[in-house]
């Protein structure tokens, strides 16, 4: 890539990620909405994940400073019981799925995460975690459509899971019009410089 095709910047966030079976039970429960609204935007299942830090745009050269502390950071901390639970919508446009399990470790990694950013020099918006996974967006006109499809699914709990990596993400954000597409930067698994706690398996 020439310096005049390299990007100026790229779109960052920090995040967790339901594994596939868990992303695919989810989808299951989705099944009838996909067919019922099929003019939603939906993202695609492999670009699932709950933001713990929104970085955005960024240097690409910003980037690398990110990767040693992240590394050191995941090692340290234990992977996470989450599940998906429930669905909603932000602004009657956004329909998203809850998480549910420990959130009070989510909160603290998020917490963590945020800190080391900010002392890696990096400044960003720092919004109020709350989390989710962004499972579509309505079309401007047909802002029924989000509020419908979370009633639908309102009643959802998905069976328990690990969240076992910390992962750093790059997007381009539907640059060119096109759909938005995720990319693993980097990703770390969590815990494999701690001990395990009691009744934890060890880390692999």
């Amino acid at each position: 890539m020439n310096d005049q095709t390299r990007p100026a910047t790229v779109r960052v966030f920090i995040a967790l990620a339901p594994p596939d079976d868990a992303k695919e039970e989810l989808a299951r429960e989705l099944r009838s909405a996909y067919d019922t609204h099929p003019h939603v935007r939906w993202n695609r299942i492999e670009d699932w994940h709950i933001t713990l830090a929104f970085l955005g745009e960024l240097p690409p050269r910003t980037v690398p400073l990110l990767r040693p502390p992240l590394a050191a950071l995941a090692a340290d901390r234990a992977p996470l019981s989450l599940a998906l639970r429930g669905s909603g919508s932000f602004d009657d446009r956004v329909l998203w799925s809850g998480i549910d399990g420990d959130l009070d470790g989510l909160h603290a990694l998020a917490a963590d995460v945020r800190t080391l950013v900010r002392n890696c020099g990096i400044t960003f918006a720092e919004r109020p975690l709350r989390p989710h996974l962004t499972l579509a967006r309505a079309r401007r006109g047909d802002a029924s459509s989000a509020g419908e499809i979370a009633d639908g699914i309102a009643g959802f709990a998905g069976r328990p899971w690990r969240a076992e990596r910390l992962h750093l993400v790059g997007s381009n954000d539907g640059r060119g019009h096109g759909p938005v597409r995720y990319r693993d930067i980097e990703a770390w698994p969590l815990g494999t410089a701690r001990p395990p706690g009691p009744g934890e398996p060890a880390a692999e």
